[in-house]
């Protein structure tokens, strides 16, 4: 006769004989009790055999003995449609995986009422707590019907101060960044931000943040006319990378505050005749899979550490998420390609647009 929470008569005994623990340790570990310390691999070899055997935890019993079911809900805007941003929830979904829970995402796509409607059902589910998440780090209000569970907020903070939040180092990636370049030799370094830095955008707050702190160090006074005001877009990478380099005293070196920026950085270069890095070197953020290692040169950039994030989001959702307003931070690393070089000459010469005249009548 086949018992509860078994797929082919499989019982907890029988993973516990096969793992060689205790059928207490097996109940501890594929539920992840909170307070309990098993070593990784007492973990691998519980799981390893409840896989084997086909072992499958009751749900249900779950729901009635703990209050909760075995799924954490996971509501993002336009997180599961980014290129990139969606490693946000393969990182969240392999943890919750790994403590025997299910991972129910909805993609919002800005719509709030379908968030509404999202976190009513997650919760009338019983879910054992959620992540809300953005696509990208902003100050967002937060539903106030996730008071009801543990939440973490994911990629963004939480204005109120109410749930704990997981975010970006932003101000030390704009410090690393800036720093390569300094390294490299160059000391006439521009930067194209991906919005205004006095707004409740903190990636560009932090960046720029992290740019003047690199050039301070380093004994160099900050030009405002190397700081450029972008959209986070192509475009806007393409006409401040115009202007930079036309103008009075180019710089050197250009910190893109994203990849997108960075692209159309590159484009701008090409079509002034100059060649990355050689004449000009670049430094992105984000590293976009799908646009910084395939730019030519790759793209030299900080990676935003989105599995990461969203496994510290689950770990901190099992943990019961303490309502202190908390802010995590995570490091973002640089990753070393192929566009950045010692400057060839300290001082660039004005240069003109392919289809400018010499200014005179």
């Amino acid at each position: 006769m086949t018992r509860p929470g078994s797929r082919s008569g499989t019982t907890m005994n029988d993973v516990a004989a096969a793992a060689g623990v205790s059928q207490a340790t097996v109940s501890l570990v594929l539920n992840d009790a909170a307070g309990t310390r098993f070593s990784e691999e007492t973990r691998r070899r519980v799981h390893a055999a409840a896989h084997e055997l086909g072992y499958r935890t009751n749900a249900h019993a779950k729901v009635l003995r703990d209050g909760v079911a075995g799924m954490i809900g996971f509501v993002g805007d336009f997180v599961a449609t980014a290129p990139f941003a969606g490693k946000i929830i393969e990182g969240a979904q392999a943890r919750a995986w790994e403590a025997g829970l299910l991972l129910l995402t909805v993609n919002t796509g800005g719509d709030k009422a379908l968030e509404a409607a999202s976190l009513e059902t997650m919760l009338s589910y019983k879910v054992a707590g959620v992540v809300y998440a953005a696509m990208y780090h902003r100050i967002l209000d937060v539903p106030d019907v996730l008071a009801e569970v543990p939440a973490v907020v994911l990629n963004s903070r939480d204005r109120s101060g109410r749930f704990p939040s997981i975010a970006p180092q932003e101000e030390l990636g704009g410090y690393t960044a800036t720093k390569r370049l300094l390294d490299a030799g160059h000391r006439r370094i521009a930067m194209i931000n991906i919005g205004a830095v006095d707004g409740e955008l903190p990636a560009a707050v932090g960046r720029y943040a992290g740019y003047l702190r690199a050039l301070k160090e380093a004994g160099l006074h900050p030009d405002p006319g190397l700081h450029r005001i972008g959209d986070g877009h192509e475009s806007g990478g393409f006409g401040n990378a115009l202007a930079l380099m036309t103008g009075p005293q180019p710089p050197t070196a250009i910190f893109c505050a994203n990849d997108r920026t960075a692209w159309g950085t590159y484009q701008a270069l090409a079509q002034l005749g100059l060649s990355i890095p050689h004449d000009v070197s670049l430094v992105g953020f984000d590293n976009q899979e799908t646009l910084a290692p395939h730019l030519r040169p790759g793209l030299t950039t900080l990676e935003l550490p989105f599995l990461e994030m969203g496994r510290r989001a689950i770990e901190l959702l099992l943990a019961g998420a303490e309502r202190d307003g908390s802010t995590e931070y995570f490091e973002c690393p640089l990753v070393e390609r192929h566009s950045v070089a010692a400057p060839l000459k300290t001082n660039h010469q004005p240069l003109k647009l392919p289809n400018q005249g010499t200014g005179n009548a």
